[in-house]
């Protein structure tokens, strides 16, 4: 039954037909974040539920800030296989600007980032959104820095987590993003 009701989800998505129901969607994707520089906000239920989805932990003011290149580039490769990226900038380190505008100029501008990007959120400690804290938990693993990577599978399950040093085009990060496709 499990199985008929996932792939039900991934043909939604992979159409865009109907609405996913929150009975048919994985529980760690049972969120919203308020997207970047908008009034609008990402229902991961509907914008991620069947596909393959790498959320990571964003800085304007890291060294490891260049990886938005490496990110996109994944994206721009992989992204009409189904995969999705989620930035989700964070002050947790310090490193975050504190004026949305001008997260979105290094996201946006900067680095020409064109997959979603969320409204700055606590991802770490007792502070962290509640989708950060079940990234957390199921991979064992929360941030300890800027740039952690999440890679959730099709089903909802966290399959992966990368820590910062790890970059997007590290054999290991896309032999494992692969494998989720």
């Amino acid at each position: 039954m499990q199985r008929v009701s996932l792939l039900i989800l991934g043909l939604l998505a992979l159409f865009g037909a109907g609405q996913v129901s929150a009975a048919d969607c994985p529980a760690i994707l049972q969120h919203q974040l308020p997207a970047l520089r908008s009034s609008d906000q990402i229902d991961l239920c509907q914008r991620y539920a069947g596909k393959p989805l790498v959320v990571v932990n964003t800085a304007s003011f890291c060294g490891y800030t260049p990886q938005f290149t490496g990110l996109e580039a994944v994206y721009q490769r992989y992204r009409d296989q189904g995969l999705e990226i989620l930035g989700v900038p964070s002050n947790d380190f310090r490193q975050e600007a504190r004026d949305s505008a001008a997260i979105a100029d290094v996201c946006f501008v900067n680095y020409g980032v064109t997959f979603a990007m969320a409204e700055t959120q606590s991802v770490s400690g007792e502070a962290a959104h509640p989708f950060y804290q079940e990234l957390a938990a199921q991979s064992g693993q929360a941030p300890r820095w800027n740039f952690h990577k999440y890679l959730i599978d099709r089903q909802g399950r966290v399959v992966a987590s990368f820590p910062s040093e790890t970059r997007p085009d590290d054999p290991a990060f896309i032999q494992a993003l692969e494998a989720a496709l």
